[in-house]
This record gives structure tokens, C-alpha cells and sequence, in this order.
């Protein structure tokens, strides 16, 4: 299905390219509210058959029955009504919806989209990554094993250890806590702990009426 575009409008769609200015006079999907115009158009020529037989999404409409005789019957009145509002070209033995190849053979993947994402360079950024990774995603549900292949990939997206180790280590100078200077008089208490291949002690004093701990020192 082409929209015509009103001649007084067609200076909006105005573009430059190598060989000139031109503007359009069908509306194309990248103009602003063109997809919300072109679902408009679909649900107004399907009106009356939204409820009974068919699912409209953009230039995408799926024709649902429970037997084949009413297949049949559906396909013809779906057929009519794309002959009586002039539709441009049919495509009856495959067609791509949603981003899929639907054919008698089942459903695949578009080709168009695997040669995009086969075409795509290494990776060298963060941004660049998660992109990869969202081309890839659309298809997860034809990729055996997608978590543990792309398990590597997803790391990525972490920040380094290292790096992330030195700017705690910066953060935690900056707001270091105020230590208290020992008290000889009073009790000390080491309060220790472990964790896999760490160790850590705070050394400290209970001080005052309520005999909260005061810090001395940490150890690690």
C-alpha cells in the first residue's frame, strides 16, 4: 500500500542527495508519525474484519482460522479487500513479518538481517557490544545454547575489575572515616573476619556511656 502525499505538503519530505533535491510524493516509514499514519490506514481498510479473521501490524497482516475451508474463506475476503483498495504486490508463497521469514516451510530467520549482523566488525566498544549483542537477541530463539555462546560476549559489558578496584579504592580515601587515637586505660577489642582469600581485622574501643565501638585502625 503506497499514501499519496498532498502536493502542498511534499516540500516537508524535501532531501539533497548527489544528484539533486527531490521531495516525496508517497509516504515513506522515516517521517515522523508516517508508522502511526500507515497503521491508521491498515486498521481503516481491515475495519470490519479485525475482530473476525485478521491481525493487522504495519504492512504485516496474519490471517487466522481453525479449518482450512475457513481459511479459504477468510483468504478470499482478505484478498478482496487488498484488490478493492489497490494493493501494489502480493507476496503468497513467503513474506518476512515481524522481522521473520514465514513460508510452508516454517519460520527462519530473515536473510537481509543475517547479512547486517554477519557484516559487522569487531567490536571495540562498550556501546559497540551491547549493539552486537541487541542484533543478536532478536534471534536468541534460533541459536541452541545462546546464554553459554554468548556468555564471553555478555562479560564484556562489565567493567574491568581492576579498574573498578582502583576507583573504590580512591572513593574510600576520599571519604575515609575518622579514626580515634587508643585510649591505654581502656579495653581493646579485634574484631576479625574472612572471606575467600581476604582477611580483615578492625581494631576498636568502647567508649563513653553508650560504649559504642570507636575505630582505631582497620588490617587487611
Amino acid at each position: 500500500m503506497q499514501i499519496h502525499i498532498a502536493p502542498e505538503d511534499q516540500h516537508k519530505t524535501t532531501f539533497t542527495c548527489p544528484f539533486g533535491t527531490f521531495a516525496y510524493t508517497r509516504m515513506p516509514f522515516g517521517l515522523c508519525n508516517a508508522s502511526s499514519t500507515f497503521q491508521h490506514c491498515m486498521t481503516s481498510i481491515f475495519s470490519n474484519l479485525l475482530q473476525d479473521c485478521i491481525k493487522v501490524f504495519m504492512d504485516n497482516c496474519m490471517v487466522y482460522v481453525d479449518s482450512f475451508d475457513a481459511c479459504l474463506e477468510n483468504l478470499s475476503k482478505v484478498l478482496t479487500r487488498c484488490i478493492d483498495t489497490n494493493l501494489v504486490s502480493l507476496h503468497g508463497v513467503e513474506g518476512i513479518v515481524l522481522g521473520h521469514l514465514v513460508s510452508d516451510r516454517g519460520i527462519e530467520v530473515d536473510k537481509l538481517k543475517i547479512d547486517i549482523i554477519t557484516s559487522l566488525p569487531n567490536p571495540v566498544s562498550v556501546r559497540e557490544v551491547r549493539s552486537f549483542l541487541g542484533h543478536l537477541g532478536f534471534y536468541r530463539r534460533f541459536i541452541k545454547n545462546f546464554i553459554k555462546i554468548a556468555l564471553p560476549v555478555s562479560k564484556l559489558l562489565q567493567k574491568n575489575p581492576y579498574i573498578e578496584a582502583f576507583y573504590e579504592l580512591k572513593n574510600r580515601l576520599t571519604f575515609a572515616p575518622i579514626l580515634q587515637a587508643p585510649n591505654w586505660e581502656l579495653p581493646f577489642e579485634l574484631m576479625c573476619d574472612t572471606y575467600n582469600s581476604a582477611l580483615g581485622a578492625v581494631l576498636g574501643q568502647r567508649v563513653g556511656v553508650d560504649k559504642l565501638v570507636h575505630v582505631i585502625a582497620y588490617a587487611s
